[in-house]
């Protein structure tokens, strides 16, 4: 027969164990925890830059973190409104798509670059000693898209480019999804399309510097590319850098120790935040639904387009 008086025990064992009872609730429900990541690169490069994010996590939330690599950006959102994901970095389309289907999370925070800004742009990229030097050069040519949720790679280009007088269904001969902004570089490289939608932090921290640094970049002769090597031929306006967020549905004390976590992240561990951008970004920045509703606004006009085509 449980009474208040075992109940009270109960709660002075956990005292005296260093662990408050709220926190064995939560526990209990939640005795693992998964963080989710956009494909932004190929699996192992994913899998090496956030493992040290997920063996931190580990260590302050108190439960065991898994990292999972998703297979596109769909996944992320499904996997959030399925519950099975409770920690994810989005980028800003895939968040505030994900916000709009009425996906239940919450943002905790942002990277803060290098150039001291939570954000960055979506940029057309071309290469150097190719003769497009303007998009106008580019019509009937064949463009490299990353994924359809994702927001330098799809969503923000359609939008800038449409402004701009630029239809990317009609004005370009083909438009691909190429998964992940590697793939959509590396078709770039290897001729299979003309330009390539892709991000862009600052001069020194781009998707192509970071393929660089990693020698995945190499010239037809097999000598490495640079920066250099690419030209940018369209660069969207500033956005908002993609969230990491979490279930609105865990606990109040689950909550309050992840978000508590990313705040610490930079400082207390870190060898694992600077992994995340190879050193480039300078802190996390907390941030609201309400920071991403000019990229929601965005997706609602990209959306009406698609009706009307």
């Amino acid at each position: 027969m449980i009474t208040r008086r075992t109940l009270a025990g109960a709660a002075a064992g956990l005292a005296l164990l260093g662990l408050p009872a709220a926190a064995q609730d939560w526990k209990a429900q939640y005795p693992e925890l998964t963080l989710a990541v956009i494909p932004m690169e190929n699996a192992s490069g994913t899998t090496d830059r956030y493992a040290p994010l997920a063996n931190y996590l580990t260590k302050a939330v108190g439960v065991p973190v898994k990292l999972r690599v998703a297979s596109d950006y769909a996944a992320v959102i499904e996997g959030q409104r399925a519950g099975n994901i409770q920690i994810a970095f989005y980028g800003a389309a895939s968040f505030s798509r994900a916000v709009m289907t009425g996906v239940k999370i919450q943002p905790i925070v942002n990277p803060k670059h290098e150039t001291g800004v939570s954000g960055y742009y979506s940029v057309i990229y071309v290469l150097a000693k190719s003769p497009y030097k303007t998009i106008e050069d580019l019509k009937g040519k064949n463009l490299a898209l990353v994924d359809p949720n994702s927001t330098s790679g799809n969503q923000a280009p359609r939008f800038f480019l449409k402004r701009a007088g630029y239809d990317v269904d009609k004005f370009f001969a083909k438009a691909v999804f190429a998964g992940s902004h590697e793939n959509a570089v590396l078709a770039l490289t290897q001729g299979t399309v003309d330009a390539a939608a892709n991000l862009w932090n600052s001069e020194t921290d781009t998707m192509v510097t970071r393929m660089a640094a990693k020698g995945m970049l190499k010239k037809p002769d097999g000598t490495p590319m640079q920066q250099s090597d690419f030209r940018v031929v369209f660069k969207s306006d500033f956005l908002p850098e993609g969230p990491y967020a979490m279930l609105a549905s865990l606990p109040d004390d689950l909550k309050g120790k992840i978000r508590q976590a990313f705040i610490d992240l930079p400082r207390a561990d870190k060898a694992a935040f600077d992994r995340l951008s190879d050193g480039k970004d300078q802190d996390l920045t907390p941030v609201t639904i309400e920071d991403y509703q000019p990229i929601i606004d965005m997706l609602k006009f990209n959306d009406e387009q698609r009706k009307k085509s």
